[in-house]
């Protein structure tokens, strides 16, 4: 078991998505850092992960929340997602009545387009590590 203590220094919102998307990059730099040391045989690390925050209000889907938005919006969700497509956590609140199965529909694409742009953005610190 591996336990990751993160700390956002600087956020609007979306703090815990926040952690879970840049702790990604720390562990696997330092898995990274054990293989190349010989301390690990091979890197142990089987996918990427990366969360949002997806909100609603009315029609619209707002992604990467910032606290206001948070606050005000009719339903608020944190995906987390591996690269491969997976759901680690889909956790939703309807903060203002209920919501359709058409709403969630919407959600789920709205995050799953971000978090891909967000294990894009990962790949690229990776490699510049």
């Amino acid at each position: 078991t591996l336990t990751v203590d993160c700390d956002v220094l600087q956020a609007d919102g979306g703090t815990r998505t926040a952690s879970i998307t840049g702790a990604y990059v720390a562990v696997y730099q330092a898995m990274r850092g054990l293989v190349k040391a010989r301390k690990l045989k091979t890197m142990p690390l089987k996918c990427a992960v990366a969360a949002t925050s997806v909100g609603v209000f009315g029609d619209e889907v707002l992604l990467d929340l910032n606290y206001e938005e948070d606050y005000r919006a009719q339903v608020d969700f944190n995906l987390v997602m591996t690269d491969q497509g997976e759901f680690v956590e889909v956790q939703g609140t309807a903060e203002n009545g209920a919501f359709s199965r058409a709403s969630l529909n919407k959600v789920i694409g709205a995050g799953e387009a971000g978090i891909t742009k967000l294990f894009a953005i990962q790949n690229d610190v990776i490699e510049n590590l």
